[in-house]
């Protein structure tokens, strides 16, 4: 998983970097709440850990913000107060999940383990809207002047573009992504991604869609909203 850590105590930042490090998860750092939102507007991220208090923006203002971006990230929310009031603003504020200072790490990692979990097995009946296209989730249904049916990983993979349109997606994302159940299996490459990559340019374009995906094997993918259109 992708994770952003936001928060201005340098010893917090370096140890929970380091931690998370040594889990293999792909760690971006913020050191405060204006840094935060523009790191999550350039980059997909599947967990975002953010500080309340924080210079320049605190992490309220930038939860709200990057919520009010359309970003749907999963957002754990650190706070060094322990009071009802300050739980219930992050959580209004956009935040999925708090945690306490000073906090366990073990717990943190258990609650990232947990995420990890939800991102694989979670079948969602979402309706996602980008463009002149929509993507009903759970129906796997691709719809601009036409309808066609998608395959799962295609249905997945799709999602992953859209909730993060405009932004880069390495092939290692993606694979991660998409067949984070089987990146073991010895029969099964970041290969694939290319291959899927291709299929859905070819149903994008089958619906009449105003979005392209650009970018070559190997390197980054960007889902952009095509020009010609």
């Amino acid at each position: 998983m992708k994770i952003l850590i936001a928060e201005d105590e340098e010893q917090m930042l370096r140890v929970l970097s380091t931690a998370l490090t040594r889990e293999g998860y792909d760690v971006d750092l913020a050191h405060n709440g204006q840094e935060a939102v523009d790191l999550a507007m350039k980059n997909p991220y599947d967990v975002m850990v953010m500080d309340i208090m924080m210079p320049v923006k605190t992490g309220l203002e930038a939860v709200a913000e990057i919520r009010q971006s359309g970003n749907q990230s999963h957002i754990i929310m650190l706070t060094a107060m322990s009071e009802v009031d300050d739980r219930v603003t992050g959580l209004d504020a956009g935040a999925d999940d708090y945690l306490t200072k000073p906090f366990s790490l073990k717990e943190l990692l258990a609650r990232l383990r947990s995420m990890a979990r939800r991102v694989d097995t979670t079948f969602t009946s979402n309706v996602l809207t980008v463009g002149t296209v929509t993507l009903n989730v759970g129906e796997q249904e691709l719809a601009s002047k036409n309808t066609i049916r998608l395959a799962g990983k295609e249905s997945k993979m799709l999602e992953f573009f859209m909730l993060n349109m405009g932004k880069k997606l390495s092939t290692e994302q993606l694979f991660n992504h998409v067949w984070s159940a089987e990146k073991n299996d010895g029969d099964t490459d970041s290969g694939y991604v290319f291959i899927y990559v291709s299929y859905l340019r070819q149903k994008l374009k089958a619906v009449g869609a105003n979005l392209s995906i650009i970018g070559d094997q190997n390197g980054d993918f960007e889902l952009v909203e095509a020009s010609d259109n």
